[in-house]
């Protein structure tokens, strides 16, 4: 019996970081929050959460999807999508 080809979407994303200070970020969707010290985006492959001390955004192009970033980049870690839910939603958890 024949497979029938899985539909999904090829999502692509690049992540580029240069000597810890600048943060260059391709298929970024929407920006939902931003600080000196985290900055959360949605992308084509789900929530990524930036961490640093002094971070800022430069450039967001929402035409091709690409968001840039200075300052001083700790960590860049994605959420994971199944993982259960907090009393208060994701947002709470995030700003104690």
């Amino acid at each position: 019996m024949p497979q029938e080809p899985k539909a999904f979407e090829q999502r692509a994303q690049n992540i580029i970081l240069k000597d810890r200070r600048r943060l260059m970020i391709s298929g970024v969707r929407h920006v939902e929050s931003f600080n000196e010290e985290c900055i959360v985006l949605d992308t084509e492959l789900g929530i990524l959460v930036v961490r640093g001390m002094g971070i800022h955004i430069n450039k967001l192009n929402v035409e091709t999807s690409e968001l840039d970033v200075e300052g001083d980049i700790c960590a860049c870690e994605y959420l994971e999508s199944g993982a259960p839910q907090r009393k208060g939603g994701f947002f709470s958890g995030l700003f104690r």
